[in-house]
Order: C-alpha cells, then sequence, then structure tokens
C-alpha cells in the first residue's frame, strides 16, 4: 500500500492545482491588508490621549478613560438609542424586502416583462445617496412634493418630513428600502434558480397550490442562503452608514437622526477628539462581533447553517 502524501505537500498540490483562483485573488487579499487589517494598529489611540505631533509613541496612555467618558456622554446615549432603533427597524423591514421581492419575481412567467421589472428594480441601487437625498426632498417638499400634493387631495395638511424628528427614522428606512431591495434579490434569486422544478412538479401532482408550494418547497430552499445573509446583516447592525444618513440629516431632525457614523465624524474630524471616536469605533466593531458571534452560534444549532 502506498504511503499517504504529507499534510503539507497535499496543501501545495492543491494550491497549485487552483493556481490561477489564488492568482486572481491576490489584489483582494493586498486590498484587505493594506486598507483593513494594518490600520487596525491605529486603534491604540483608543487607550491614548493622542497628539497628532507626538504620534502613537509620545501620547500619553490613558488607558480605558476614553471608554468611560462615552458612557457618561448624555449625547453618545441619544446617539446609541438612536442607532439602535434605526438598526432594528432596517432588520424588520428592509432585510425581508428583497425575500418578498425575490418571491414575487419568481412568480412572474412572461420571461422578457420579468427582466423589464428586475432591471427597474436594480437601477436605483446604482444612484448615490446625494442624489437619492435630493430626489427625497423633492418629493417629500411640503410645498412642491408630490407626497404632500396627494395628502392634500384628501384634505390633510402638508407634513414637512425632513424637518421633524417623528419622521426622520421612517425617511432613512424607506429610502434604503427603496434604493436598495432590488438589488438585494440577485442572491435569492439565483438560490431560488437552483431548485429542482421536479419538486414543484411533485407537489402539483400531489395537489399543492402554489402557496403551499412556496411554504413546503421555496422557503425552506431558501433558508440556507437567508440565514447566511442575515448573519452578515447583524454584524453591520451598528453600521447603518455614514452617507446614508448625513445627506438627510439638519438642524431639525438631528434628535432622532443622528447615528454614530456621523457622530464619528462630527466629533472626531470636526471637534479632532481623535482618541474618543476610535473608541467608539472599537466599541462599535465589539457589538457587530458579539452579534455575529451568538447568531452564527444559534444558526449552526437550529439549522445548520452558519459562517464557520
Amino acid at each position: 500500500m502506498a504511503p499517504r502524501p504529507g499534510k503539507e505537500g497535499s496543501i501545495w498540490r492543491l494550491i497549485w492545482k487552483y493556481r490561477a483562483l489564488y492568482l486572481i485573488s491576490i489584489p483582494s487579499i493586498f486590498y484587505f491588508l493594506i486598507f483593513k487589517y494594518i490600520p487596525l494598529g491605529g486603534s491604540i489611540i483608543a487607550f491614548q490621549e493622542y497628539n497628532i505631533f507626538k504620534g502613537f509613541g509620545g501620547s500619553e496612555w490613558v488607558g480605558f478613560a476614553h471608554f468611560a467618558e462615552m458612557f457618561r456622554h448624555y449625547d453618545f446615549l441619544r446617539i446609541l438609542k438612536n442607532t439602535v432603533l434605526i438598526g432594528l427597524y432596517d432588520l424588520v423591514f428592509a432585510f425581508p424586502a428583497p425575500i418578498i421581492l425575490a418571491l414575487l419575481l419568481n412568480e412572474l412567467r412572461l420571461v422578457m416583462f420579468k427582466r423589464v421589472v428586475q432591471t427597474v428594480v436594480y437601477m436605483p441601487h446604482f444612484l448615490s445617496w446625494v442624489v437619492i437625498a435630493g430626489m427625497s426632498v423633492a418629493i417629500l417638499s411640503p410645498t412642491t412634493g408630490i407626497l404632500n400634493q396627494l395628502l392634500g387631495w384628501f384634505g390633510l395638511d402638508p407634513l414637512y418630513f425632513l424637518g421633524d424628528n417623528a419622521y426622520i427614522r421612517g425617511v432613512l428606512i424607506g429610502s434604503g428600502v427603496w434604493r436598495d431591495t432590488g438589488y438585494g434579490t440577485i442572491l435569492y434569486l439565483a438560490a431560488l434558480a437552483g431548485i429542482n422544478p421536479e419538486l414543484y412538479e411533485a407537489a402539483q401532482i400531489d395537489g399543492a397550490n402554489r402557496w403551499k408550494q412556496t411554504l413546503r418547497i421555496t422557503l425552506p430552499a431558501l433558508l440556507p442562503t437567508i440565514m447566511i445573509l442575515f448573519l452578515l446583516h447583524i454584524g453591520k447592525f451598528l453600521d447603518f452608514g455614514f452617507e446614508r444618513v448625513w445627506v438627510f440629516l439638519n438642524a431639525l431632525n438631528t434628535e432622532n437622526g443622528e447615528i454614530l457614523d456621523t457622530y464619528i465624524y462630527r466629533a472626531g474630524l470636526l471637534s479632532q477628539q481623535y482618541s474618543y471616536t476610535t473608541a467608539v469605533g472599537i466599541f462599535k466593531s465589539l457589538v457587530g462581533l458579539a452579534l455575529v458571534m451568538t447568531g452564527n452560534f444559534f444558526s449552526r444549532k437550529t439549522t445548520g447553517e452558519s459562517l464557520y
């Protein structure tokens, strides 16, 4: 019986076999090393009273003082509440939207019509948030906006959606749903395309209607994809996006609209509190890591699907 090859030799043979794939992955590896991993070393300033003239080595070490200050600051607690609430709204309303849209698109039988609808719903994703904000201002204007004109036809008073704290969270979530739902269906449609058509034929023979086929065949087949994307989504729970919010903020809606990303920009870059905002960023990252690990554990126990 021939001796088994060593583990190290097997790894190198595997790498050589797929050398083309490893070669084209090199730019991505360098990107993450340079822009994601190497900058992590700068996180040390969260434990210092960082001075840009003294650098990392000459700045005074203060330990966890900035983390303590973070939780004592009234602004931080208010903004953390805003971020958590907006993250929950996004999870409840924005995450299921691509799944529902993918299921609806999957039911279309006219191929040309289906392609046209897919193209139309994909297009908003390629608009910048500045353009989205400009369109929203035009649509939601209390004087000329089409939405307020519709309210006027029903005898209702116009609403200043972007100038009222009560509406800003809904505007942020609604604009995100409109922009990204269509693009988010791509992975779900790919998963739907991989379902064996014979399963639907067998279900039809057994008398199952379209609704029962969706519940018994389509959704279980989508579950692994849904769980993986859900785990990735909760990892960004506190990372709603700076530009997505900043373009909508003004003096009238900051109370309920400001989130950690915009707070870091305002306190860190505008007020030059580099150490303090680095501590806030580390807090965000640790919360995201904890959520991913917790979600991954329960997903593996309940569905057998996990990121690792």
